[in-house]
């Protein structure tokens, strides 16, 4: 039984995902649509506790008045019946409805409704674009993804547990009273009135201190976040105090929103207990004086005395849920920010998969520059035009920042242009889906960074069923065979099942790229991008793994760049660039010979690197 509404409903559904809305009810009911029938059935199994409640304290009453009035001897005999059937009903019945609401709540609700948001927005935020993740702290869009989803959860049961439950016993509680003596009523309206006006007071400020909290502590946990992922630097500077005072920083940013919201709580506190107080006495003094001149019963007094103690505590529970709906409100509200960003780059609606023959690249009258938000910087290329013929190799050769990196960002079609068009084998990139396109590509970055998980899952990426035979094949071509055995994790695994680390930080950088290497070698991509992919690497090493590198260039269409020229000058063609634009090309010799910037390059470096 508890297995069968486990899986009423599937946390991880396999349809595309589509971008929420960014404001608050659309946000939420995006993601509760899967539970309309369980939040349903939640709202009547509540109504018919809440009643099941309010009967038993009119039972309750029922059995003052016949404790109250029958004859010792007799009241076996008179009431038995009726105590059997009203013991039966509150062993079995209650507990039954409790029972049900929790399996509706506990299995069907309260794990599945946050997975599946969490699912869904991690699904989504691995569609972002590249720039949506260098402007954001990791730390703050996982805890967002984390923490949102379990706030939206909080939210709706909140609101419905509290709205129906509520709803029902108040007005339950009216009607049991009203039918005792219509003016037992007053002191609960009067009440009401009070306790509604105590919730208009506190619960905007509760709300925008929540709020406030809530931006606060994604601040402190995105520098603590900052402060772990870059903790060389911290130790290669030695400067943990200037790290210690950045976190306090946000830290008393987030505990002056702590004060402010527990100062809050005490004036609420203090002010519900008077209501309640005031409630109480009142309550108690009319029905005793009621009971005084005989216009109610013994029970009758009993149960209006013993709804209001109800009411009493269920005030304080009701004040403090709508409290926490607010700070989860807060919650949600700070995580649309991030989880409702539509991606800059998309696909475009049935884009079809790029099928590469030949493997022909055109860059034709490019025009970029790097965007903030809806801010366009200075261009990088303004009207650029480069052809690369099928199996060619070309090398891509320019001082720093001069835009080389860019292109193969742009290739790879991590932003989009501002007009123009790349082509490959005639078929824009804009109009292909993004993960055919970065199928066809195998790319080696200057900047290596590997997943935290073992070796051998880094190296197969992106070849997830190469043979065993094929994958050793790749290790000993990239020298990765080298340091294999050494590798040992601090759970003792060894070699291929070790893991590296986050990021390959238990490698070096030279090993990391070497990992790489084998990785684009095992995805064995017809267009092949190598962007520094050597850089890492030592003298020894580099010129070991270069025959293998141009036994991985054969059939393939190539554009490597690298600041150490003596590295591609082999290739077919040599393209110099300079502030987004191509100054000469052409062969080694034939640059050389041309004696212009290329050969100044080769001159000043010497078998080192360029200078700016």
């Amino acid at each position: 039984m508890l297995r069968f509404f486990e899986r009423l409903v599937d946390p991880y559904p396999d349809q595309p995902e589509s971008v929420p809305a960014d404001r608050l009810w659309p946000f939420v009911l995006h993601y509760s649509r899967p539970f309309t029938g369980l939040l349903a059935a939640m709202a009547v199994v509540t109504a018919l506790v809440s009643i099941a409640e309010v009967v038993f304290f009119t039972a309750m009453g029922e059995l003052v008045d016949w404790l109250a009035e029958a004859d010792r001897e007799g009241f076996v005999d008179t009431h038995l019946t009726s105590l059997i059937g009203l013991g039966a009903a509150v062993l079995a019945g209650l507990p039954l409805l409790v029972f049900l609401l929790s399996l509706i709540t506990h299995q069907g609700i309260f794990g599945n409704y946050p997975m599946l948001g969490r699912w869904l927005s991690h699904r989504l935020m691995l569609e972002q674009s590249l720039s949506f993740f260098h402007d954001e702290f990791a730390g703050r869009v996982s805890q967002k993804v984390m923490q949102t989803a379990l706030a939206m959860r909080e939210t709706v049961t909140k609101v419905l547990d509290m709205l129906v439950y509520v709803l029902v016993y108040f007005t339950g509680a009216l009607v049991v009273l009203g039918a005792a003596e219509p003016w037992l009523m007053a002191p609960l309206v009067l009440w009401l009135a009070g306790y509604l006006a105590l919730m208009r007071v506190f619960i905007p400020r509760l709300r925008r201190v929540s709020m406030a909290q809530a931006d606060a502590r994604a601040v402190m946990t995105g520098r603590v976040v900052d402060s772990y992922s870059n903790i060389q630097t911290i130790k290669l500077f030695a400067d943990a105090g200037a790290e210690r005072a950045y976190a306090r920083e946000a830290m008393d940013g987030f505990m002056g929103t702590v004060h402010r919201q527990m100062r809050l709580a005490t004036w609420l506190s203090v002010s519900l207990a008077t209501l309640n107080t005031l409630l109480l006495v009142g309550m108690a003094g009319l029905v005793v004086l009621a009971w005084y001149h005989r216009w109610v019963s013994l029970g009758e007094t009993a149960v209006a005395i013993g709804l209001v103690m109800r009411v009493r505590s269920m005030s304080d529970w009701i004040l403090w849920e709508v409290a926490g709906l607010f700070e989860n409100v807060g919650t949600v509200q700070d995580g649309i920010n991030t989880l409702s960003r539509i991606p800059e780059v998309q696909d475009r609606p049935a884009a079809p998969a790029l099928r590469v023959q030949h493997g022909e690249i055109r860059f034709e009258d490019v025009v970029f520059g790097y965007a903030r938000g809806s801010q366009v910087g200075p261009r990088v290329f303004d009207g650029f035009d480069l052809n690369i013929s099928p199996g060619e190799k070309v090398g891509i050769i320019g001082r720093s920042g001069a835009g080389k990196s860019t292109l193969a960002s742009l290739l790879m079609r991590f932003h989009d242009l501002q007009a123009g068009q790349i082509t490959i084998d005639g078929q824009n990139i804009a109009e292909v889906t993004q993960a055919s396109l970065r199928r066809q590509i195998g790319m080696v970055t200057q900047d290596t960074s590997l997943l935290h998980r073992s070796l051998r899952e880094n190296l197969t990426y992106g070849c997830r069923d190469c043979s065993e035979e094929r994958l050793w094949q790749a290790v000993r071509q990239a020298h990765v065979h080298e340091f294999i055995e050494d590798l040992v994790d601090p759970h003792g695994r060894r070699g291929l099942d070790a893991q590296v680390g986050e990021r390959g930080v238990t490698l070096s950088g030279g090993q990391r790229q070497r990992i790489a290497i084998a990785r684009v070698l095992l995805k064995d991509a017809p267009i092949l991008v190598l962007d520094e992919a050597t850089s890492a690497l030592d003298s020894e090493v580099e010129a070991a793994i270069q025959q293998h590198l141009y036994t991985l260039m054969e059939g393939k269409t190539v554009i490597a760049i690298a600041h150490r020229l003596s590295t591609i000058a082999m290739l077919d063609r040599l393209v110099i660039i300079d502030k987004g634009r191509i100054v000469e090309m052409g062969e080694h010799e034939s640059l050389l010979a041309r004696d212009g910037l290329y050969a100044s390059l080769w001159r000043r470096q010497v078998g080192g690197f360029l200078g700016e």
